[in-house]
């Protein structure tokens, strides 16, 4: 642990209050929730994160089948790979690879300069999702607070 909570991985970053649960209708809501969940859980600037999350979007979905997306961008304002989760309570639809309605997202946001580590943070995150029984439970998380104990859980595990 160190002060912003756990470190999952070795590389990433996510506390407890970055994990939420909400009802948004499209993506473009839903890219505004997690720049302000990240914007307020680890002081960056909403502004900032949505416009990089966006960018990336522009460039091909970050939905990559199964339910799940990974919106990524980087930032001068962090200091490793930085992590919130969104769950919907209805998936939408994200332009998803399987072209499959989208509920849980994982926003990333690495320094500017992260290369590999970026990529190690997107695989990591890519892993914990591999599992089906593990993704259902992830599903079926009835809120942030159980989706962020099934998380922990196993990126803890991961890093063992």
């Amino acid at each position: 642990m160190n002060e912003f909570g756990i470190e999952m991985d070795v590389n990433i970053t996510l506390v407890a209050e970055a994990v939420s649960s909400a009802r948004l209708a499209n993506k473009h809501q839903v890219i505004d929730k997690l720049a302000e969940l990240l914007a307020e859980v680890y002081d960056l600037k909403a502004e900032e994160i949505s416009e990089g999350l966006e960018q990336r979007e522009a460039l091909g979905s970050t939905g990559f089948g199964k339910g799940i997306a990974i919106p990524h961008c980087r930032s001068a304002d962090v200091r490793r790979p930085t992590l919130a989760v969104l769950k919907l309570e209805e998936p939408i639809d994200f332009g998803a690879a399987d072209a499959m309605p989208v509920s849980l997202f994982f926003a990333l946001v690495s320094p500017e300069n992260a290369g590999a580590t970026h990529l190690h943070a997107l695989a990591a995150i890519s892993r914990i999702t591999r599992d089906d029984s593990r993704l259902q439970k992830m599903h079926d998380a009835p809120d942030g607070d159980a989706l962020f104990a099934i998380l922990t859980n196993q990126f803890l595990r991961d890093a063992a």
